[in-house]
């Protein structure tokens, strides 16, 4: 079949099929009048090819695995496709643990916000939001959920004076309580003073930071810290003497 018969079958543009020509992917006969011509193979190659970049491979990872594909051996493809797969998995998990983070500091952010009180004044210093922001292309490893950002800068124990007492009632509580118990399950639990340190799989830090930000609004007397720690995440609770119990209920005892 010739380029544009093979761009209408498998709904690639002419363009990319040259492009890929040009960079190993995809290889063509040639009329003698000069016309790209494909075969049967080509439609499955190119399905390959979707497949590989569906799954965020680079294209010189393709061309490479498109090599070990042609051998014909599966497990080979398996061998060789897995590590790429687990380091493609490794990167989306750490760009997902960042968005969390930024997520979790503008909810934050957004609570203080909303806290301060409407002046006549100009802003000063003492307004949170315009205290500098972190160095471009700063990557958050640890993240500290408290009150507010200018109570963390103030006060880093605020919390230890937040009234214990919870905000959420009826079906919003239970509802609350059961997105914690899922989002924990399985975590390994260990004491620490004042709290509990759970560790999960780092995969679950978008939920968890999620969760501890709208904690936040409901219990300002939790104090969560967040650490990654390569493919773990490592989810520090603490609460005032009289938050014990209410800790324990939605976080569960240390082993």
């Amino acid at each position: 079949m010739r380029i544009s018969q093979l761009a209408e079958r498998c709904g690639v543009p002419a363009t990319t099929l040259r492009f890929y020509e040009s960079a190993g992917l995809l290889s063509a006969d040639r009329t003698p009048a000069g016309y790209r011509m494909y075969g049967e193979d080509a439609v499955e190659r190119l399905a390959f090819i979707g497949a590989a970049k569906h799954l965020g491979l680079p294209l010189e990872e393709i061309v490479e695995l498109l090599a070990v594909w042609q051998a014909g051996a599966c497990k080979d493809v398996k061998a060789d496709l897995r590590p790429r797969i687990a380091a493609r998995l490794a990167e989306a998990e750490v760009r997902a643990a960042e968005l969390a983070a930024f997520t979790a500091s503008l909810h934050t952010a957004l609570a203080h916000l909303d806290a301060l009180p409407d002046r006549a004044e100009p802003c000063d210093p003492g307004c949170g939001f315009l205290a500098p922001s972190s160095p471009a292309g700063a990557r958050p490893v640890d993240v500290v959920l408290s009150p507010s950002r200018q109570a963390a800068e103030q006060d880093a124990e605020r919390w230890r004076t937040a009234p214990v007492a919870c905000s959420l009632t009826g079906d919003s509580l239970h509802e609350r309580t059961a997105q914690w118990h899922e989002a924990i399950d399985g975590a390994v639990r260990t004491a620490i003073p004042d709290g509990l340190r759970l560790t999960l799989p780092a995969a679950r830090t978008a939920a968890v930071a999620s969760l501890a930000a709208d904690e936040q609004q409901c219990c300002p007397f939790f104090d969560f810290r967040l650490h990654l720690d390569g493919q773990e995440l490592h989810l520090e609770v603490r609460a005032p003497a009289g938050g014990t119990g209410l800790l324990t209920d939605l976080f569960g005892p240390a082993a």
